[in-house]
């Protein structure tokens, strides 16, 4: 028998001695939904205020409907959506038979672009929740990063 290999990697950063690796999972999506919820509660108060009405769900992937609708070349290619009718486009009253306006956050993509970027997994949350929560206000992308910035 020959000697162990040294594992090396040519990529910079910090060496992982001493962490137990074997025991580390991704989040469950129960996991993820405490992290989701941590994301939302750091949230500006006005703001969380004004998405009374919203439902935030988590699923692995989006539906094959919405890949094809957004003709998304990969499941892993939308981290999260918002569907419904916008507060700018909504009327005075809302509509009866209207489905609740939902915020989509996608597990399994989230967690891929985790993997391939050095951003904390709660910041990426974070992020996809105020874009899509942005996208109900009808915000532009500078109203979001002021959002996200308060959420720190």
């Amino acid at each position: 028998m020959g000697s162990v290999p040294s594992i090396k990697s040519t990529a910079s950063g910090e060496a992982s001695q001493g962490l137990d690796w074997d025991g580390v999972r991704a989040p469950s999506t129960a996991e993820f939904e405490i992290l989701a919820q941590a994301a939302y509660d750091r949230l500006p108060e006005d703001f969380r205020k004004l998405c009374a009405d919203l439902v935030i769900t988590i699923t692995e992937f989006p539906e094959d409907d919405v890949l094809k609708e957004l003709e998304a070349e990969s499941p892993f290619d939308l981290l999260g959506l918002f569907s419904g009718i916008g507060l700018p486009q909504q009327g005075y009253a809302p509509q009866t038979g209207q489905m609740p306006n939902t915020i989509h956050l996608y597990r399994r993509p989230i967690l891929d672009y985790w993997a391939e970027h050095d951003e904390t997994l709660g910041a990426i949350v974070t992020h996809v929740l105020v874009h899509e929560i942005g996208h109900h206000f009808g915000f532009d992308d500078d109203d979001m990063d002021a959002i996200e910035k308060a959420a720190g």
